[in-house]
C-alpha cells in the first residue's frame, strides 16, 4: 500500500497578505489609549510626537534588520529560529518560553478583553459588573464570555487552513486601515477647529511631567530623555507584533523576498498612521487638561475618560455618537489584530516541538496544513490569562524582556555575518552596521532607564525569562529519556 506524503505547510501568503499580517497584528487598541498616559508623562505635544517618531524609526530599523535574517532562514518559527542558529538552542527556547507564557498569549488576552469591553459600549449586557459566576479569586463576567468566545472562534477559523486565516486578516486589516484613514481626514482636514491646536502650539516644546500630587514639573536635559524612554513603554507595545510575520515563513510564497518587503511596508504604513492619529488628537483636544473637569475638551488628552483618547477625539468631531463609532472601530481593529497574533504565534510552538522543546503534539500539522494542536494550546492559556485578570500587568512586566530578545536578534545579524560569512543573503540589512547598532544603543538606553526609574517593568520580566532555564533542562532531560 502506497504511503500518503507527510502533511507540510502550504505556501499561500503573497506580499499583500504578508503586509496585511504585519500591519494588522500591530494595530490593536493601543493607539486609541496609550497617548493619554504618555501625555501625562511628557506634557508637551512636540515631545509626544518625538516619542512616537523614535518608536517608529526603531521599529523600521529592527524590521529592516530582521529582513536579512528572514532571507537567510525562511523557516517556520522565525525569530525563535534566528536566535537558535545565532546563539544556541537554549537562547531560542528562552524566547519561545517567554513568548508562550506572556508575550504572545498575554497580548492576545489583553486584546480580547479590549474587544469585549468595547462591545459593551454597543451591548450593555456585556459588562464587568454582570457577574455570572463568582469563585472568589475569579469572577466570571459577561466581558469574559465575549473575550473567550472571540478567542475560540478565531482559533477555530485558523485551524481550517492558512487560506481561511488570511481572508479574515486581509478583510479586517483593510477595513481598519480605511476607517483610520477616514478618521485622519476628518480630524485634520474636515474638522474646523476648536482652539485646541492653538493651545498646543503655545506649549509645543514645553515638556512637563505630572507628579504624584497632580502638579506639573518642567523637564530638561537627562530628566527629559529619561521620561521619553519610560513613556515609550506605551508606544513600543502599540507598535509591537511586527515580527510575527517571520513566524509564518513556511507559508509565505517566495519568503526570501516577501518577508523583508512586508516587514518594511507594514511597519512604515503603521508608523505613518500612528503619527497622523496623534496629530488628530492634538488638532481636536488640548494636550493638557484638568482631571476634575467634566467636559471632554477641558479634560484634554491627559485626562480623557478611562484614557479612551480616541473616543474623546471622535467626540470633538462627531459629537455624542462618537462612543458608538469608536467602539465599532476598536472592535474591528482588535478582532483583526488577534487573528494575526493567533495565526502566527502557534508556528513558534510548532518549531519548538520539532526541536523537542515543547509538547510533541504541537509539532504536528492537521489535514489543512496548520498546527491545530498548537493553536488550541495557545488558546487555552490565553483564555486562562483572561480569567486571571493579570494579562495587563504581565504585559507591563515583559517590556524589558521583549527588548532583550529584540536586541539579541539584531545582534544576531552581526554574529551570523561572522559565523556564516558565505551564507546566501538575498537581502542585506539597510545601513549595516550603523542602523542596527543605533537600534541596539537606543533599546539599551530605554532598558537602563526602565531599570532605574521603573523597576517594576524590569524584574518580573527577567524572572519569567530566568524560570525558563530549569524548564529547558527538564525538557532536554525528558527528550533524552525518550531517545534511550
Amino acid at each position: 500500500m502506497k504511503e500518503s506524503p507527510p502533511i507540510a505547510f502550504r505556501r499561500n501568503l503573497r506580499l499583500i497578505d504578508s503586509t496585511a499580517l504585519v500591519a494588522g497584528s500591530m494595530i490593536g487598541s493601543g493607539i486609541f489609549i496609550v497617548s493619554a498616559d504618555m501625555s501625562r508623562q511628557l506634557g508637551s505635544p512636540g515631545w509626544l510626537l518625538v516619542a512616537w517618531l523614535i518608536t517608529g524609526v526603531m521599529t523600521l530599523i529592527a524590521a529592516l534588520s530582521y529582513g536579512e535574517l528572514a532571507g537567510m532562514m525562511p523557516k517556520a518559527g522565525g525569530q525563535y529560529v534566528y536566535l537558535r542558529e545565532a546563539y544556541n538552542p537554549l537562547t531560542g527556547f528562552l524566547y519561545g518560553w517567554t513568548l508562550f507564557l506572556v508575550i504572545q498569549t498575554g497580548t492576545i488576552a489583553a486584546v480580547a478583553m479590549a474587544f469585549a469591553k468595547f462591545t459593551g459600549v454597543l451591548i450593555p449586557w456585556v459588562s464587568e459588573k454582570n457577574i455570572w459566576l463568582d469563585m472568589g479569586i475569579i469572577k466570571f463576567n459577561t466581558v469574559h464570555i465575549i473575550a473567550i468566545s472571540s478567542l475560540i472562534i478565531l482559533t477555530w477559523i485558523n485551524t481550517r487552513g492558512i487560506k481561511t486565516g488570511k481572508v479574515v486578516q486581509n478583510t479586517f486589516t483593510l477595513t481598519k486601515v480605511f476607517l483610520l484613514f477616514v478618521f485622519i481626514v476628518a480630524g485634520l482636514i474636515i474638522f474646523k477647529g476648536n482652539g485646541a491646536s492653538a493651545l498646543n502650539r503655545e506649549i509645543f516644546w514645553d515638556a512637563a511631567t505630572m507628579n504624584e500630587n497632580g502638579l506639573l514639573e518642567s523637564l530638561t536635559g537627562f530628566a527629559l530623555l529619561a521620561v521619553i524612554g519610560t513613556s515609550m513603554v506605551g508606544s513600543l507595545f502599540s507598535s509591537d507584533a511586527w515580527n510575527n510575520i517571520t513566524f509564518t515563513a513556511g507559508e509565505i510564497i517566495n519568503p526570501k523576498r516577501n518577508i523583508p518587503l512586508s516587514l518594511f511596508f507594514g511597519t512604515l504604513i503603521v508608523t505613518v498612521i500612528y503619527v497622523l492619529v496623534n496629530l488628530v488628537y492634538m488638532n481636536t483636544l488640548p494636550l493638557r487638561g484638568e482631571q476634575a473637569a467634566s467636559g471632554v475638551f477641558e479634560q484634554g488628552m491627559q485626562f480623557a475618560t478611562n484614557d479612551r483618547l480616541g473616543t474623546a477625539s471622535m467626540t470633538m468631531i462627531l459629537g455624542e455618537s462618537a462612543a458608538v463609532v469608536m467602539a465599532i472601530l476598536v472592535m474591528i481593529s482588535t478582532f483583526g489584530c488577534n487573528n494575526g497574533l493567533i495565526l502566527s504565534g502557534a508556528r513558534v510552538y510548532y518549531a519548538m516541538a520539532q526541536d523537542g522543546l515543547f509538547f510533541k503534539s504541537t509539532g504536528r500539522l492537521n489535514r489543512f496544513g496548520v498546527p491545530s494542536i498548537s493553536l488550541y494550546v495557545q488558546c487555552i492559556w490565553a483564555c486562562l490569562l483572561c480569567l486571571s485578570g493579570t494579562y495587563s500587568n504581565l504585559l507591563d512586566y515583559v517590556i524589558f524582556s521583549v527588548l532583550i530578545f529584540y536586541i539579541m536578534t539584531i545582534i544576531a545579524v552581526f554574529v551570523l555575518r561572522r559565523k556564516q560569512p558565505d551564507a546566501k543573503r538575498p537581502y542585506k540589512a539597510i545601513g549595516y552596521p550603523v542602523l542596527p547598532a543605533l537600534y541596539v544603543i537606543a533599546a539599551l538606553f530605554i532598558m537602563i532607564v526602565l531599570l532605574i526609574y521603573k523597576p517594576l517593568y524590569t524584574w518580573p520580566g527577567l524572572i519569567i525569562v530566568c524560570v525558563g532555564f530549569p524548564v529547558y533542562y527538564l525538557w532536554k532531560r525528558n527528550k533524552t529519556k525518550h531517545l534511550q
